[in-house]
């Protein structure tokens, strides 16, 4: 998809008539679970293996320390064990990724971006997904040049992540939230398809005919094995489904990494170290996090400390949002449901069905 290079982004949500609109997905996705899986594949991979294979692995993993790039301009930390992970998937056009179809536009964009909570007790979590064409205030930043970004009002969320990196993404959740960011992870397009060429392919299942010229997915009503490719364009589909914005895209997202998950699991991976090997450096070449994560010892520890959630508890969330007064094609964070959404994360509570419910009819705030 093709990004302007302007603050505000590019092309962005458009209202469809209500006849043409998705219907509101089912409540519950069990989808935030991914995340613990890919960190337990690491494990696998690393578990049986020579140090060389290790240290390859290890060697793949990129840091970025959080602290230092935001100082001290941060929310104060749960006050229990509960914490909370920042994950993005990033659309950046450089490298490998430069022949996947994304576009003609330099940079990158954080095309994905998830806050997972998992309160304390570590037995349940649920993940809040940010549109990437909500307008936010970006707080001022510092580049990876070390120049400073001012401040700016009105910018769409993912346009700060090619302005001034992770970062600063994590620094605007952060503002936008109150809710400290204890980790983050991000993996980009090339990743993402490794991933999912590595493991055979994944199957999906559509209600109806999808056929978006901007991502290339052409996909008949039915059930269809994809590829890495394919998935990317699945994933990255907006206008060939619901009212062609943003708010539909998370739903066709939350259903692919059910059905990842659900490949992933079938697959013998402890009988197939060779496997699990190949997932696992797929998956950490393309993989950053901030330095607390970015060896497999620690992404390890973090991946057992998650065991004990039960994933039929699991739930995702749509922020809820609704559309801008001043651009129809934007979202805003909805109030007062927004709000009562992070204070529900920043004490570690249950989150209220009050703070699930979405004005913005191209999406839904709650899924399963």
């Amino acid at each position: 998809m093709t990004h302007a290079q302007t603050e505000t982004g590019s092309r962005g949500s458009r209202r469809a008539p209500a006849s043409r609109r998705a219907k509101p997905p089912r409540k519950r996705r069990r989808v935030g679970r991914w995340i613990a899986l890919s960190l337990v594949l690491l494990v696998l991979a690393a578990g049986g293996a020579g140090y060389w294979l290790y240290s390859d692995l290890n060697g793949n993993i990129k840091g970025v320390d959080l602290d230092r790039a935001i100082g001290d301009d941060r929310p104060e930390k749960l006050p229990t064990s509960g914490q909370n992970l920042l994950v993005l998937g990033s659309d950046s056009r450089s490298g490998a990724n430069a022949s996947l179809g994304t576009g003609n536009v330099s940079g990158a964009r954080s095309d994905t971006a998830l806050v997972i909570h998992i309160p304390e007790g570590r037995s349940r979590a649920v993940a809040v997904s940010i549109p990437r064409d909500t307008l936010v205030t970006r707080p001022e930043c510092t580049r990876k040049d070390g120049s400073t970004l001012p401040s700016a009002k009105r910018v769409m969320f993912n346009s700060v992540y090619s302005l001034a990196g992770p970062a600063c993404v994590v620094k605007t959740v952060e503002q936008m939230s109150g809710v400290r960011m204890d980790h983050f992870l991000e993996i980009d397009f090339a990743g993402f398809k490794g991933l999912v060429d590595a493991i055979g392919g994944v199957t999906v299942t559509v209600d109806q005919d999808i056929h978006d010229k901007s991502s290339g997915l052409d996909l008949t009503a039915g059930t269809h094995e994809l590829d890495g490719t394919q998935a990317l364009q699945f994933v990255r589909t907006r206008h060939g489904i619901g009212d062609g914005s943003d708010l539909g895209r998370i739903g066709l997202q939350q259903q692919f990494l059910i059905a990842l998950l659900s490949e992933i699991k079938k697959q013998d991976l402890l009988g197939s170290p060779t496997k699990a090997y190949r997932i696992a450096d797929k998956l950490t070449a393309s993989l950053t996090t901030d330095s607390g994560l970015a060896s497999l010892t620690r992404l390890a520890e973090f991946g057992r400390s998650l065991n004990g959630i039960d994933p039929s508890t699991m739930e995702t969330i749509m922020l809820p949002v609704r559309y801008d007064t001043q651009d129809p094609n934007r979202v805003v964070a909805a109030e007062p449901q927004a709000g009562r959404l992070w204070q529900a994360l920043r004490k570690d509570h249950e989150i209220p069905e009050s703070a699930k419910k979405s004005p913005a009819t191209g999406g839904s705030a709650s899924s399963s």
